[in-house]
């Protein structure tokens, strides 16, 4: 028998006063992925991740998290969770240690060698006082927190904000790890090149709705491409402006042409065939340059 899926919302709304901060947010993560959540500030991230939680009430929709209600089972839901939020807050006065096994124990206990090695693959010192921290260095505590239990599902929020190169990349792979030991992972991020190295798939919300989920590799190979030729020889490829989705951002005459396609490549590349190729460079979209153009287009369009 087929298992529910990890998260599912419908129609999931959320008001702060004057302020809908949901608009109906259907969403479904799967089990077993690595599901990244796009959009500007303010575009209902959090709000979400933290209905799913039962930290907030949403004022209408539907949630399931791993088959359950979070507003009728709450703790059971918490207890498969792990949660890093925006901004954690612990005891100023605890150290790392204290605060680590005092959250442990609220798990029902959690194996200390697992933290130890969690904290020890981050650099993590264990006797700094938590206001004596930095914030790279609480950020590392609120990431241990939420992988100590193992849980079945983490939901982060800016897992790798106020850190360093080399520990984004070490949090990076403690999620991947943890995808593959079987948990579920969704996670909101502003670093698009993150997300494009671990998510199967992308969310985008905007304005509290989710207006686009594709897979990763999908959403950024949606964008145009710049491709630079250089010729043997001086050519006249105005030809190539004549191709479907190519846009000539150069002279068309000469030994060098720059132009950019938006699309498949297959019609170009037959054209360009016709001509005396030395070489050929193609600019890859990154995932930003998806996020950018989806958004810059529906700007455009007044939405």
């Amino acid at each position: 028998m087929n298992q529910p899926a990890a998260i599912v919302t419908q129609q999931l709304t959320k008001s702060y006063g004057p302020v809908r901060a949901l608009k109906g947010v259907d969403l479904e993560v799967r089990r077993g992925e690595i599901m990244g959540f796009l959009g500007p500030n303010g575009a209902g991230k959090t709000t979400t991740i933290r209905c799913l939680l039962d930290l907030i009430r949403p004022d209408g929709g539907t949630v399931r998290v791993l088959g359950l209600d979070p507003q009728a089972q709450p703790e059971a839901v918490r207890a498969c969770c792990g949660y890093l939020p925006g901004e954690l807050h612990l005891e100023a006065g605890l150290t790392v240690e204290s605060a680590l096994r005092y959250l442990g124990r609220l798990r029902g206990g959690v194996e200390w060698p697992h933290v130890l090695q969690l904290a020890k693959r981050l650099d993590l010192d264990l006797k700094p006082q938590i206001k004596n921290l930095s914030k790279g260095n609480k950020q590392k505590v609120g990431v241990v927190q939420a992988l100590m239990h193992r849980p079945e599902l983490l939901l982060l929020d800016e897992p790798t904000s106020g850190l360093d190169p080399l520990m984004r990349r070490e949090v990076l792979r403690l999620i991947g790890e943890a995808r593959d030991d079987g948990a579920t992972v969704f996670f909101s991020s502003h670093v698009m090149s993150e997300v494009q190295e671990i998510a199967e798939r992308v969310a985008i919300i905007r304005a509290g709705t989710v207006v686009e989920v594709a897979a990763t590799t999908d959403l950024a190979g949606r964008t145009l491409r710049r491709v630079a030729i250089r010729f043997r020889e001086a050519v006249d490829a105005s030809a190539l402006g004549r191709v479907a989705g190519v846009t000539l951002l150069s002279s068309p005459v000469g030994a060098a042409l720059q132009l950019q396609i938006e699309g498949e490549m297959d019609e170009l590349i037959k054209a360009i065939a016709a001509f005396p190729v030395r070489d050929l460079e193609v600019e890859r979209p990154s995932l930003e340059d998806a996020f950018v153009a989806y958004y810059g287009a529906r700007e455009s369009e007044g939405g």
